[in-house]
């Protein structure tokens, strides 16, 4: 068994996006592997709580327990951005929008 396995930590911003290679030791976690892609560097206006405290996923979909998911070799870690708005309350603006323009 090798000492070291290859992950990969996302993060994106409309304008902007970053992936980390990482060489992480067997059965480290995905948020671990967060804190280690240390994406505060990358993204200075975010502090460092945000990505460590961000939910997880891994290929899209999403970590139910992202401090006890132990990553496997070639894992891309994504870290998740909060909702800006309401999905069901933009799909109920975008129908009344539609519908005002199809009087």
């Amino acid at each position: 068994m090798t000492d070291r396995i290859t992950v990969e930590v996302a993060y994106a911003l409309p304008d902007k996006q970053k992936i980390v290679s990482l060489a992480v030791a067997p059965g480290t976690t995905a948020r671990e592997a967060v804190r280690m892609a240390r994406l505060e560097q990358h993204f200075p206006t975010i502090a460092a709580e945000v990505f460590l405290e961000a939910d997880l996923g891994i290929f899209g979909k999403a970590l139910r327990k992202p401090d006890e998911h132990v990553l496997d070799a070639g894992d891309r870690v994504e870290v998740y951005r909060a909702l800006i708005t309401d999905p069901k309350l933009a799909r109920k603006r975008r129908a009344d929008k539609a519908a005002r323009a199809a009087q």
